[in-house]
């Protein structure tokens, strides 16, 4: 039985990744495809437009990037892919962050990838959300937008009407999830086996990595921080550093929160995990001497927490990064099978 067809708007907005412009429109492009020899008809009908274009009619509307038309009155999706240069997706045009609104209170789904979000935020359409954007973007984005609650561990957020994706390249996921919610879990699946991509559940936190804030301006946290990073494996007390530093631990714990924007102890944590991940890429140390190196004499507690911070076990982890072979099954990686 064919279905209506569902329209969907690609924002070529300045600095728009045009790979993720493009890809996305192939994407759909694909997915017809399936739908077609499935007897299901062309679901999808794809419009990228330059943004510039908007509101340089009377009505407002734009036009089509190719100029063969006006965009449609009301989209059942608008997406704003991810973008590379600060200064476009933080200073967007104002009839595009207008017409996105628009958009969205005729009933549209309003998607945004990576930096995109951004762009979307400023809106408001965001405020007391929760939202996804690409991890290494996620803190100046909270700080930008404290009336969003940003979850930047999650790939792909989906909230009904607004869809957040973090990664640079999750519009590949995105589009894998609109395809699923307007055909079917079939139809997914199969464009991700022709496209050679993962379908199956994943999150941003798999590939985030702990870079540790040192531009904040209190130099008596910094040189915490670089003995931390020195010292990162030896036990570590928060009375200690605090009396190195001549402060009581209460004032040491008010400014490394407000410099850091993590407790002391959350944060050795980090460093010691993204330490342990630096390790299980680039040796084949066993488990245990992992454990060992970053400071963990509990292989229990070690476990349990790169599972939190990572979202996988060490062994998920140097599956999915290093690969696993016949061959290390024995000596490298044996004791994390039971852990």
């Amino acid at each position: 039985m064919t279905k209506p067809a569902i329209h969907i708007g690609i924002a070529h907005y300045p600095g728009a990744l045009l790979s993720a412009v493009q890809g996305l429109a192939e994407q759909f492009f694909l997915a017809n495809r399936i739908c077609r020899e499935r007897g299901m008809g062309e679901i999808f009908q794809t419009i990228v437009f330059d943004s510039r274009q908007l509101g340089s009619d009377e009505d407002g509307r734009g036009e089509e990037d190719s100029g063969e038309g006006r965009l449609p009155d009301t989209l059942q999706v608008v997406i704003l892919p991810p973008c590379l240069e600060d200064d476009a997706y933080l200073e967007p045009p104002p009839a595009l962050l207008d017409w996105i609104t628009r958009q969205h209170r005729g009933g549209a789904i309003v998607c945004s990838v990576c930096a995109g979000a951004f762009v979307l935020a400023q809106t408001g359409l965001l405020n007391g959300r929760r939202v996804t954007t690409h991890w290494a973007l996620a803190d100046a984005f909270a700080a930008r937008f404290p009336q969003v609650r940003v979850d930047s561990g999650k790939l792909l957020i989906n909230d009904t009407d607004i869809i957040t994706a973090g990664g640079l390249m999750s519009w590949v996921d995105l589009g894998l999830e609109l395809v699923a919610q307007f055909t079917d879990s079939q139809v997914m699946r199969q464009l991700g086996k022709y496209l050679i991509v993962d379908t199956g559940a994943r999150e941003q936190s798999y590939y985030r990595s702990f870079t540790p804030k040192l531009d904040h301006g209190d130099e008596v946290i910094v040189g915490v921080q670089h003995q931390l990073q020195r010292e990162f494996s030896q036990p570590l007390k928060v009375r200690d550093l605090a009396m190195q530093v001549h402060l009581t631990e209460r004032t040491f714990l008010r400014r490394f929160v407000s410099a850091t924007g993590l407790k002391p102890t959350h944060y050795i944590q980090r460093l010691r995990i993204q330490k342990a991940c630096e390790l299980i890429e680039t040796s084949a140390l066993a488990f245990e001497r992992v454990a060992e190196n970053v400071g963990y004499e509990d292989l229990s507690a070690f476990r349990k927490t790169f599972v939190r911070i990572t979202g996988q076990t060490p062994r998920e982890f140097k599956k999915r990064f290093v690969g696993i072979g016949p061959g290390q099954r024995n000596g490298t990686v044996t004791a994390e099978d039971g852990a």
